[in-house]
This record gives structure tokens, sequence and C-alpha cells, in this order.
């Protein structure tokens, strides 16, 4: 079974017996993208008050997702969240055959989706009463040695500097064939194969949102260090844990009302949250909270 597959079964669980929460509302960043990071997220409001996550600039879902606002509005969010579970993002072949629009199309299915899952999961963090601890930095939690091989999945300039500073050596895994190549004090390439000799990896959540997380799994065997961070990783961990990530760094609402108006307006929404780091040592587990929520 897969990740996907496991996390929807764990939430399933978690609302046995209960009424299943249902989507209030879909808040989005301004259309065209900003080019800022706060404008590269949506959020799927339940009708609890509970937020979730997404990145929107995967393919053309940005300028498509607002289409489905009136599809997911007052829908069962265990159903929107099955769309993530289905759904996987074209490559550049499966394009040509199917045509970008049907692509744009499953793209943002997916982020609607994936948005879901972290909105129920912070439902059910709220329901056992659980805040997850703040991060302490912002590489999650990664302290590079120098001369060890460190590698990111996904280009992060604001980061490279933090690894490339202490003496590591850096590998940078992309898609974007035009990024690829050697840069001053690390490379960039388009071959996860690259990541086998890394000791410590940083990966960005949307290896989750595209179901690629595990292909770098596979790639990432010899590490001992493996961290899932970005604004969209606000799921349930413990099937992540168990196939040998370490650290899963997200973001956490502290105001709700702040948040949304700050994303609606294209504003800077770091006030109205705080960035939690969740491990294996600080993460009480399902079973916990699923007897926390119903206590």
């Amino acid at each position: 079974m897969s990740y996907a597959e496991e996390l929807l079964a764990a939430l399933s669980q978690a609302f046995a017996g209960r009424p299943v929460p249902r989507v209030q509302a879909l808040h989005l960043p301004p259309v065209p993208w900003t080019g800022s990071r706060d404008g590269e997220f949506g959020a799927l409001e339940l009708d609890t008050g509970a937020l979730g996550l997404s990145y929107v600039l995967l393919d053309d879902t940005l300028a498509t997702i607002g289409e489905a606002a009136a599809l997911v509005r007052d829908a069962n969010a265990l159903d929107v969240a099955q769309w993530w579970v289905d759904s996987r993002v074209a490559s550049r072949a499966e394009e040509a055959a199917e045509g970008a629009g049907q692509a744009a199309d499953g793209a943002a299915r997916a982020a609607l989706g994936f948005a879901a899952v972290n909105a129920l999961t912070r439902e059910l963090f709220d329901r056992a009463g659980f805040v997850p601890p703040a991060a302490t930095d912002s590489i999650g939690g990664m302290d590079p040695r120098p001369g060890e091989h460190i590698g990111m999945v996904g280009f992060f300039p604001p980061l490279v500097k933090q690894v490339t500073a202490r003496g590591a050596r850096l590998t940078v895994l992309e898609l974007r064939a035009d990024l690829a190549g050697p840069r001053e004090g690390f490379a960039i390439t388009l071959d996860p194969a690259e990541l086998a000799g890394c000791t410590q990896v940083l990966a960005t959540s949307t290896v989750l949102l595209n179901h690629t997380l595990e292909g770098v799994l596979a790639a990432c065997r010899s590490a001992r260090h493996i961290a899932l961070v970005g604004p969209g990783a606000g799921c349930l961990p413990d099937g992540l844990f168990a196939r040998g990530v370490t650290l899963l760094g997200g973001t956490w609402v502290v105001d709700a009302a702040a948040f949304k108006q700050a994303l609606a307006t294209g504003a800077p929404w770091g006030r109205a949250t705080q960035k939690f780091a969740l491990t294996r040592e600080n993460y009480p587990g399902l079973q916990a909270l699923l007897a926390g929520a119903s206590a």
C-alpha cells in the first residue's frame, strides 16, 4: 500500500463513527502569481474552521483551481482527499498525449485533494489537543559537516548558502532541465541516482503532492536524516517515519482570520503562522491522537 493510501485510511479511521467535516471555502493567492513564496500556496477551509495548505504552482494549477471552488464547497472532505490519492501529475509525454488542459485539471484536483488531507489532519490534531512543537531552524534539523554530502530535492537558493557555508558538498535534484549543471559550490542534477551517497537530505513537501516520495526515498537509502519541509507538509507523519523520513516540517496557522486575509491580498502571512517540526521523538503517534480525540 502506498503512503497516500495509508494516509487516507488513517484519516478515514479518525473520522469513523462521526460526521466528516465538509469543505466550507477555498482560499487562493492573487492570480497571476506575484513571485512571492506566500503566493505559492492556497488553503482549503473546513466547516470546523480547520485549514489545510497546498502548493498551487504545479502546471497551471493556480490559473485553473478557482474553477473547482464551486465543486468542493460543502463536499465531504474525505471525498476531496481521495482526489489526491487518485491523482498523478502527468509527465511531458503524457501531457502531449492527453492535452495540457487535462493535465492542468489533474494537477488542480491533486492540489485540492492534498489541501483536504492537510485540513483533516489539522482537525484531528485540534480534536486531540495536539500542537506540534516549533521548528528550531529553516533547514529541517540538518547539521551539515565539512566534506559531508548533502542532498536537496528542489532548488532552494536561500538554503543553499546555509549548507555550503559549512563546507558541505551539496547536490540538488531538480525537475527543470534548464537549471541542471555545476554551480559555484554545488551542483544541480536531473538524476535521482546522484543522491545515493548523501547522508542528509532536505526535500520540499511537493514530493508528497506529486507522488514522487517513493522515488526520492529509494534514491536516499544511505541517508541518516531525511527532512520533508514546506507549508504543504501538514499531513500525518506516521507512514513517512515508517519509510525512513526523520523530520516533517510544516506551517501551523495560529491566526486563521489574519492568514486568510493575507493570503487573499498577496501579503506575507508569516505573522499568522508558525513553523513546526515533527520527529519520531516528539510525535505521539496516530493511536494516541485517536484516543485523545475521542476522550
